[in-house]
């Protein structure tokens, strides 16, 4: 690893890096062991999953600041102990994740771009700047058998700092990525201990012990065509589009408008908002009426899995839904009957269903790649309902909060509340460029109609 450290740092002239050390636990826990489940295993072919936090301010004690975060980094370790293990294998080919005393631990990379401002990286447009504050960048979930399964790259700015994150998404999702995250600063700020221990009896969700033909990166499917298949896709461009709580309630109420009928219930904000940007993009996409274009949605197991896991269930219990319709249908109905499409799919994923799915993948077990999200797809990932702008560590809430580079793909969509607070959201929207261009013109889209 140091040596790819010294190459990055050949390849920017901008960052410094400054220190490069491990943390771990503060006190000894032993060997442990949890088996990867079925709803962790899909995403073994996925790539790190990154989050950026930039801050305003705390440039003149960086020094300072590096280190108060690896002392509450050691202390929240204690509790989420995984994160400092790595991925393994047991003699029937079943993955689990591994942590032993003797195991490195979390990389912390502290790193300086004193030339870069905070206004350079909250900008709406584009991701490419990211890229050098951002650990782990095309790093595949898989190889974290050789590597720690979380990565922070401290960056020094010319008025404030960045903290960029790459968490190993084969062992957790978004619920438990942002709950580690808090209570990191919740310790940060003076607590002594995670405030909700994390809940690691993962086995309680699914116990099927499952065996894939997995070793190393080259037996992904992303590496089956070899660089051809990306050197042809078409550039994208990524964009967040911000919705003032004002456009949040005027979306909803369109929405809802039509929904009439004595037994209709209202649509949800989510439900509303996704049905709003899965038109809108259809529309920017040109699509031809006779096209299919499918919605998906990664949403969250915990409450709906039998028993019912706890909020803090630590680990990947989510599911991919899908539906499908004609490009002609989303865009000939008026914006309720993609909202109908949605809703329907959501409530229909219950405990049976999700147990259906699970005995099915588990009887043919296919390993995706992280762009299978299907043809002409609008891929909603991340939730406003995601505390980002709590995550406090002592010197305040976040500027900005952002997805790295992995795991992007044209059509994917990461949701998270807006800065201003209330019920405003920001969208943030990765689209093939010509596509983006007669997006950001669609005025019925951003709702200056």
């Amino acid at each position: 690893m140091a040596g790819e450290i010294a190459n990055e740092e050949k390849k920017s002239e901008t960052l410094k890096i400054l220190s490069k050390t491990n943390v771990k636990p503060k006190k000894p826990i032993g060997r442990k062991e949890c088996q990867l489940v079925t709803f962790d295993l899909p995403y073994l072919a996925f790539y790190y999953n990154q989050k950026l936090l930039i801050y305003k301010g705390g440039e003149k004690t960086f020094d300072e600041i590096v280190e108060k975060l690896k002392d509450g980094l050691v202390i929240a370790l204690e509790e989420f102990y995984q994160l400092a293990g790595k991925l393994d294998k047991d003699e029937d080919g079943v993955f689990k994740v591994v942590y032993d005393d003797d195991m490195p631990g979390v990389e912390v990379v502290a790193a300086a771009a004193e030339d870069v401002q905070v206004a350079d990286l909250t900008a709406e447009e584009g991701t490419s700047k990211f890229k050098e504050l951002l650990p782990y960048n095309g790093v595949l979930n898989l190889e974290g058998m050789q590597r720690p399964l979380l990565a922070v790259q401290l960056t020094k700015l010319k008025d404030g700092l960045s903290m960029g994150c790459a968490f190993n998404h084969a062992i957790l999702d978004g619920t438990s990525t942002w709950h580690f995250m808090s209570s990191w600063a919740a310790i940060c700020s003076g607590a002594t201990s995670v405030p909700v221990p994390p809940f690691l009896e993962r086995t309680k969700a699914r116990n099927t012990r499952v065996k894939l033909d997995l070793s190393q990166p080259s037996d992904a499917p992303e590496h089956a065509n070899g660089d051809a298949a990306a050197a042809a896709a078409p550039p994208l461009r990524e964009k967040v589009f911000k919705f003032t709580e004002s456009a949040i309630d005027q979306i909803k109420s369109k929405v809802n408008a039509g929904n009439t009928g004595p037994d209709s219930k209202p649509f949800s904000t989510f439900q509303s908002l996704s049905a709003h940007v899965w038109s809108a993009v259809t529309r920017a996409r040109e699509l031809a009426p006779q096209d299919y274009t499918v919605f998906t949605v990664f949403a969250d197991c915990r409450k709906r899995v039998d028993p019912a896991m706890p909020e803090s269930y630590f680990g990947n219990l989510i599911q991919a839904i899908f539906t499908v319709t004609g490009a002609g249908l989303i865009q000939g109905n008026p914006v309720e009957f993609g909202a109908g499409l949605i809703r329907e799919a959501i409530e229909s994923h219950n405990a049976e269903v999700i147990k259906k799915r699970n005995e099915e993948w588990e009887s043919k077990p296919i390993i995706f790649q992280f762009k299978d999200a299907g043809v002409n797809c609008v891929a909603v990932g991340s939730s406003p309902r995601f505390k980002v702008y709590e995550v406090d560590f002592g010197w305040g809430s976040p500027e900005s909060v952002r997805s790295g580079l992995n795991n992007r793909f044209d059509g994917m969509v990461y949701l998270y509340p807006g800065k201003s607070g209330g019920r405003s959201i920001d969208v943030e929207i990765s689209l093939e460029g010509k596509a983006m261009e007669r997006l950001e013109k669609d005025k019925e889209f951003l709702m200056e109609v």
